[in-house]
């Protein structure tokens, strides 16, 4: 902690200027009723405040907090807030902040604000499509997939004529194949009497 901001600097600046401040009104005083010593008093008085005066410009004001806005009401006097030993007041209470631990708590909360931002944002560009047109495109993926049902169904029953006809097939060539063995008979048979 700086010197400027520890209890006893701040008891000293507020002593010497109260003391600075009763010099020039004892100065002035003695001034009023052309007293010898008036001058030399209200001189020194006024030398001790202007040096105050300018250190206080140097070091700058302290900071200012606002604690109404985080407990409205506080600013007016017959406010009703709750005191602050209201409630349980247990061990838990009374714990140090860990500031490493409220760092890590307060880092989670802005990811997750950054990414409910992300998601209300999606949300938005979400809201600007224009569905419109979208009946018509469903009524026409329907006719799509309707006839692609019916293309299937008829691919099917041709695959049933395919089978059908690959067993014909088959069948021919089987009694093709006793065919020509007959002929081949009856062939050889017939050169076999000729000869």
């Amino acid at each position: 902690m700086s010197l400027v901001k520890s209890k006893g600097f701040k008891y000293f600046k507020n002593l010497i200027i109260g003391l600075g401040a009763s010099a020039v009104m004892l100065g002035a005083l003695g001034k009023i009723n052309s007293e010898p010593w008036g001058g030399q008093m209200i001189t020194i008085g006024l030398i001790t405040e202007a040096v105050l005066f300018a250190f206080l410009g140097i070091i700058g004001p302290e900071k200012d907090y606002y604690w109404e806005k985080l407990y409205p009401g506080l600013d007016n006097f017959k406010a009703n807030l709750s005191p602050l030993n209201a409630g349980d007041l247990g061990a838990e209470s009374f714990k140090p902040l860990d500031g490493e631990a409220v760092d890590n708590k307060l880092g989670g909360m802005l990811d997750e604000l950054q990414s409910m931002s992300k998601s209300l944002g999606a949300l938005k560009s979400l809201q600007e499509v224009d569905f419109s047109e979208t009946s018509e495109q469903l009524k026409t993926m329907h006719n799509f997939y309707s006839r692609m049902n019916e293309a299937m169904s008829t691919l099917n029953e041709t695959v049933e004529d395919t089978k059908l006809y690959k067993e014909h097939m088959a069948s021919l060539n089987r009694n093709l194949t006793s065919l020509n063995s007959v002929y081949g008979n009856v062939l050889s048979a017939y050169t076999g009497v000729k000869a």
